[in-house]
């Protein structure tokens, strides 16, 4: 019987596409696009889950994963002055 999991995915900008990594597993994938990406990452976990052992999967199945923004501070920075 199949269950349906709710996880993360973290999607960032490459230089030529996207990354994916599903935080709760540390599975990643890639595509050109962000939807791409969502779905090449959706299929590498449902292949995890197809191959990976029980005991693999509760290893490294987080159980708690908390997305929140953050607002620390960054220094100023300053232009390269050009060399004269």
């Amino acid at each position: 019987m199949s269950k349906m999991l709710q996880l993360t995915a973290v999607i960032e900008r490459e230089e030529n596409g996207y990354v994916a990594t599903c935080q709760e597993l540390g599975v990643i994938s890639q595509g050109k696009t962000v939807e791409e990406a969502r779905l090449n990452l959706v299929e590498a976990v449902e292949g995890f889950f197809e191959v990976a052992s029980p005991s693999e999967i509760r290893r490294r199945l987080k159980k708690e994963t908390y997305v929140m923004p953050i607002m620390p501070m960054m220094p100023t920075l300053r232009a390269k002055h050009a060399v004269r």
